[in-house]
């Protein structure tokens, strides 16, 4: 990763960033027009990896470049990994709530020890896209499935993207060194599609808990879980 940021252009922020954006959208667009909302079946995860693994041997090939034509491509087939799990765990996707909680998880892309905190963790982040996020509810109620000219809905895009870049941007760093090859670019990619299938898992299991208990109660669990790990984390580092 170092080594790929060396060769990142210098416009590299902007570059990934307006990926990122160009993504979501992407990604928007087919969860609010062609999920299939009744299917039923086992998720096959290793399929989407394989599927995503191809996309990346595309963008290994070319190289950096290739980011902005193949990463909406990448992210749609995330997406439909990630709305298979949501369905696996009693969620409907003929529910516009559930569509956009598909696409809230391409926001929770963090295993960094900075999204160890309360603040920028997973409940923090859920909590800074409540707004975003019950807004494009609101208008999806009102308008149904179209987003053209909505307000609301290009600023929960812009919310998820701005998160979305900073996982981007490691996965760009790691095909941007020279020769990086198309077995290297298709590893990368199934790796990140395998790492938002785990968080999709994560998310929806909670969902279902919430559900079935309370929010309230499945997020002080959840805490409580988190600060145990976390000491057991330092405990292991000082010894």
């Amino acid at each position: 990763m170092e080594l790929g940021f060396q060769h990142l252009p210098a416009n590299w922020y902007e570059l990934i960033h307006g990926a990122a954006r160009t993504a979501v959208e992407k990604a928007l667009d087919f969860a609010l027009s062609t999920l299939a909302a009744n299917k039923r079946g086992r998720t096959r995860c290793a399929l989407y990896q394989w599927g995503s693994g191809a996309c990346g041997a595309l963008g290994g090939f070319f190289g950096l470049p290739a980011l902005a034509v193949e990463l909406p491509f990448s992210t749609v087939l995330m997406l439909r990994s990630i709305a298979a799990i949501a369905r696996d765990q009693g969620e409907r996707l003929d529910d516009p709530e559930t569509r956009l909680a598909c696409l809230e998880v391409f926001a929770h892309g963090g295993r960094s020890h900075t999204d160890d905190s309360a603040e920028t963790g997973y409940y923090g982040v859920r909590l800074a896209l409540t707004l975003p996020v019950a807004e494009a509810l609101s208008y999806l109620q009102t308008h149904g499935l179209q987003r053209e000219g909505a307000p609301v809905l290009l600023k929960l895009i812009t919310s998820v993207a701005d998160r979305f870049g900073i996982a981007l941007s490691q996965r760009a760093a790691a095909l941007a060194i020279p020769m990086v090859g198309a077995a290297a670019g298709a590893a990368v990619n199934a790796v990140f599609m395998r790492h938002f299938q785990d968080m999709a898992k994560g998310h929806f299991t909670l969902r279902r808990l919430e559900r079935k208990y309370s929010p309230e109660l499945i997020e002080a669990e959840y805490r409580q879980l988190h600060l145990t790990v976390r000491g057991a984390r330092k405990y292991r580092e000082a010894a």
